[in-house]
């Protein structure tokens, strides 16, 4: 079993990847393999909306690469959690464009998966900021996958996360609570259960 851990921060070694280290020390305690993505400082665009991923399920953009690289792990991967600092009370703008455009081309990548959100702040706007990610997983088909507290970490920089022991805290339930799910549905699998009967989606235009 693996873990897609998306580190969605362009400080590579700040608070966010601190976070995602502690919930990859837990999950390798448990057993579980994890796999680090990054994306970096690079801007991104949003997505324009143009369909062209329809027929292939991969972003067609010029700057794509990373996208279509998330996807892939993505659906190699048991499980997703996706890590991001707080600006503005909201997550990184860039991961946001990434997410908008990953989930766009290939939200089936994610689909009947553990997936969480964690992010990392100062101060305020943390909460705000759980909501927006969590949103792509529960549109998504993915199991959304909880802790003690929300999953978040305070802190300026990685040495103040590491004195926030509650929020530390927080990422190792996480981490816990992830695995046994993980298990739970291995156990599923095995015992033959199958997934949902997915339906093709209704696009109700209420505008008449």
């Amino acid at each position: 079993m693996e873990i897609l851990l998306i580190h969605g921060s362009p400080n590579p070694k700040g608070t966010t990847y601190a976070a995602l280290q502690e919930i990859a020390s837990a999950l390798h305690s448990e057993g579980i393999g994890t796999k680090l993505l990054s994306i970096g400082s690079k801007p991104y665009s949003g997505c324009l909306g143009c369909g062209r991923c329809r027929k292939t399920n991969r972003c067609v953009l010029p700057d794509a690469e990373r996208i279509n690289e998330l996807l892939d792990l993505a659906r190699a991967a048991d499980g997703i959690i996706v890590g991001s600092p707080v600006y503005y009370a909201s997550p990184n703008g860039a991961l946001l464009s990434v997410l908008d455009r990953a989930f766009y081309a290939g939200s089936d990548a994610f689909a009947y998966k553990p997936c969480a959100a964690v992010v990392c702040a100062r101060r305020a706007g943390c909460t705000a900021s759980v909501d927006v990610l969590n949103k792509y997983f529960t549109k998504s088909d993915a199991l959304l996958v909880g802790s003690q507290y929300w999953n978040m970490v305070f802190g300026a920089n990685a040495q103040d996360a590491t004195l926030d022991l509650e929020g530390l805290q927080t990422m190792r339930r996480l981490a816990a609570n992830m695995a046994w799910i993980l298990r739970c549905l291995d156990a599923g699998k095995r015992a033959g259960i199958p997934l949902p009967v997915s339906e093709v989606p209704l696009r109700t235009n209420f505008i008449r």
